[in-house]
């Protein structure tokens, strides 16, 4: 009987130490099923092919606040609900590197649509913006306005400076 108990106890230790040795190193943000104004992240393999190989507890950073999801069969919902429109940065740290994406949730009615933006878009439309100011003089206050209407938006939606540049940096990693 000691045998028994023994095995089914190397075996209990066995499944659960190996249900988290799956690391997440591509992640999707999709609406809650249920429709609650929440969003679920379903980890996803690098051509964005949901895994549902995924159990266990993992460590996120969401804009800025650590979070601790717990995943069942590759989805994962994020406790607090989207009241309005807006940026989310999310963040995962494992053994093979960071994997982050900027999302744009944009709310209609009770729907989220979420829209993952490119981090270099935020790198180069100041830099066009920019280059336009100096290629062409008679621009610049438009140029000024057009900078001024970007940063205004990206503000007022909840990408706040230090993610601004945190995102950037990262797209810029990921590049080389």
């Amino acid at each position: 009987m000691k045998h028994v108990i023994l095995f089914c106890s190397l075996c209990l230790i066995t499944f659960f130490s190996t249900a988290q040795t799956a690391s997440i190193n591509n992640f999707l943000v999709k609406e809650n099923l249920i429709k609650n104004n929440k969003l679920a992240i379903i980890a996803a393999d690098s051509l964005n092919v949901p895994n549902e190989n995924i159990n266990g507890t993992y460590t996120f950073s969401v804009s800025g606040f650590t979070q601790i999801l717990k995943f069942n069969d590759g989805i994962a919902v994020l406790p607090l609900p989207v009241d309005k429109s807006t940026f989310v940065y999310i963040k995962h740290q494992n053994d093979s590197g960071t994997h982050s994406k900027l999302i744009y949730v944009y709310k209609k009615e009770n729907d989220l649509n979420p829209y993952t933006i490119n981090s270099l878009w935020l790198f180069i439309i100041p830099i066009a913006l920019i280059v336009i100011a100096f290629a062409f003089r008679k621009l610049i206050i438009f140029v000024v306005i057009a900078f001024l209407v970007f940063v205004y938006f990206n503000h007022s939606a909840g990408l706040n400076l230090s993610t601004f540049f945190e995102s950037i940096f990262d797209g810029l990693k990921n590049l080389v």
